[in-house]
């Protein structure tokens, strides 16, 4: 079978020193780019990280310091990646959480102008989650091993789910589970609140996670003393959180996101059309960023 493209489609994976998109960095991509015309080109590159790569990643990957050591450096060959991946949409598995974030790090931390915008992303793994049944009738036959009967009836449907319920703690209750930033822990427990944390799934506003929306469609704070509170809250009250975070160890998407809603939020407030008039003259937003400062600010906002 042939896909049918309007233009290419680059399937790409990574192997990384680690999963903080943040801090870790590639020490491989290989990339196949399918073309309209039915042609495939693939290019494969090793990267030196200019970091040590942790020993559990080289046992997962098979690459060590060793073998990256006279590798050319991403930002050394981002261009020419830049290049290759011209004009394509991008496609992976678990892509879009995590290769995807991943590439536009280092682009950015490179200084290379790589953006998503107007590219379609495929990840193959939602396709998977997606098409695969994730009904109750078939949970019910694969935890429960027993066909349900007037599915979509109320009731059965009610009584399937909690008994669902119990073979699912009963079959996880003391298995570990490793969550993508490497935290481990034994999330399904025999308790309602420990459920309730394990199965509260939130939107993120950034590829890290640190900025989430409520209920209420608005961007908030997922980490630290803020955690939970709107963006426009804490700009209002603790305005140098701002500076804090564009100065402090974040990811560059995170960054970016949080400077738009910092921009808007100024736009809006600077509108005399807007009924809320917000303080402009606060004397912490009035501190210039020196070093003494900023370190002043790291002590008092540390990520938790």
């Amino acid at each position: 079978m042939k896909l049918n493209l309007k233009r290419p489609l680059a399937f790409f994976d990574l192997e990384s020193t680690g999963i903080n998109v943040a801090s870790d960095r590639i020490v491989e991509i290989s990339i196949l780019k399918a073309m309209p015309d039915g042609t495939e080109q693939v290019k494969t590159l090793r990267i030196n990280p200019e970091v040590p790569i942790p020993l559990e990643a080289s046992l997962v990957h098979g690459i060590y310091d060793e073998d990256v050591a006279h590798e050319p450096t991403f930002k050394q060959v981002g261009e020419e990646l830049a290049r290759f991946l011209d004009d394509c949409d991008l496609a992976g598995y678990n892509s879009n959480k995590f290769d995807i974030p991943m590439l536009v790090e280092e682009f950015l931390r490179a200084g290379i102008d790589f953006t998503t915008d107007g590219r379609h992303a495929v990840d193959v793994q939602n396709i998977f989650h997606q098409m695969e049944q994730r009904t109750l009738k078939a949970a019910y036959q694969f935890y429960c091993g027993k066909n349900l009967e007037n599915a979509h009836s109320a009731e059965a449907d009610i009584k399937a789910t909690y008994e669902v319920l119990l073979a699912q703690i009963e079959r996880y209750q003391n298995k570990e589970w490793e969550d993508r930033k490497g935290n481990k822990s034994i999330p399904v427990q025999n308790d309602v609140p420990a459920l309730h944390a394990f199965t509260s799934l939130n939107k993120w506003v950034d590829f890290a996670g640190r900025l989430v929306m409520n209920d209420k469609n608005q961007e908030c704070f997922n980490f630290g003393k803020h955690k939970g509170r709107t963006c426009v809250d804490v700009f209002q009250s603790e305005p140098s959180y701002y500076a804090w975070m564009m100065q402090g160890d974040f990811a560059l998407s995170t960054k970016r996101k949080l400077e738009q809603i910092w921009k808007r939020w100024n736009e809006q407030k600077n509108n005399p059309g807007q009924q809320a008039k917000l303080d402009l003259n606060s004397a912490e937003s009035d501190k210039p960023l020196t070093s003494d400062l900023l370190n002043e600010l790291q002590n008092k906002f540390k990520k938790e």
